[in-house]
């Protein structure tokens, strides 16, 4: 073999080396992911710089010029209560002159979404859950604030914040994201109707809670108990807005048939 043929035969081998290294370096992840929950997008999107624990503290966040903001005491910051509107806008990109959630440092997400996702309702939805995820990471108000009586709410505040959005206001399944969501929401008037005329409210806490069966729907809804738990002093102060959930749905059930 002469030595032009040595030549091209061995520069053939490291093309084929090098096209066989190609094809097996592993893909990049999507830059847009199919789950449209909140911790999901919170992990693809924000944890880089936030971290996971939503303290500014992620693993990018020492090469920043501007330390990433702790997005768990917005609610502190702002006299207790989480100001959700602002953080959505701030999110959006529609209001960067507030400082609620934190520098415009921060990439404008409301139009990066839109140009990775196939519709708006699903940047809508995208959106509202991880606003949502972000309230559910926020401190416990300081105890004696709260011994005051200050941060405590009814059922129909809870039902209103946390489940409204998919099961509607009258509570039928028809809230303005279930048309985005894989399954149904449930109408949750007619628990007892179904139960044979009896409020099946130890099980529904159990759902809700995070414990119980699948009767309520997949998991793809949120364990409130787990976001409770976060939000609250004690393990008893989370179970008391559980079952001020429950009081609530207990009283809009339809009657069975008589």
């Amino acid at each position: 073999m002469t030595r032009d043929v040595v030549a091209v035969v061995c520069a053939a081998t490291a093309l084929s080396a090098i096209g066989s290294a190609q094809v097996s370096r592993p893909a990049m992840p999507a830059l847009a992911i199919e789950s449209l929950t909140g911790r999901d997008s919170f992990e693809r999107y924000c944890a880089s710089c936030h971290g996971s624990d939503g303290r500014g503290t992620g693993p990018v966040a020492a090469a920043l010029k501007t330390r990433p903001a702790d997005l768990t005491t917005l609610a502190l910051r702002n006299d207790g209560s989480f100001p959700r509107e602002r953080v959505a806008s701030f999110v959006e990109g529609a209001d960067r002159a507030s400082p609620a959630h934190g520098t415009s440092d921060m990439p404008v997400w409301g139009s990066t979404f839109r140009g990775l996702e196939s519709s708006d309702a699903r940047v809508r939805v995208r959106l509202a859950n991880l606003v949502a995820y972000v309230e559910s990471l926020q401190r416990p108000p300081d105890p004696l604030r709260r011994s005051s009586g200050a941060g405590q709410v009814t059922g129909a505040q809870l039902f209103r914040t946390y489940c409204a959005s998919c099961h509607g206001e009258t509570a039928r399944g028809t809230g303005p994201l279930s048309g985005q969501l894989l399954r149904a929401a449930p109408d949750l008037t007619t628990y007892t109707a179904r139960n044979g005329g009896v409020f099946p409210g130890e099980r529904l806490r159990q759902m809700i809670e995070g414990h119980g069966p699948a009767a309520h729907g997949d998991r793809t809804m949120p364990i409130w108990g787990d976001v409770f738990k976060r939000q609250e002093n004690t393990p008893d102060d989370a179970s008391n807005r559980i079952d001020a959930l429950v009081q609530f749905l207990q009283s809009f059930q339809q009657r069975g048939a008589e």
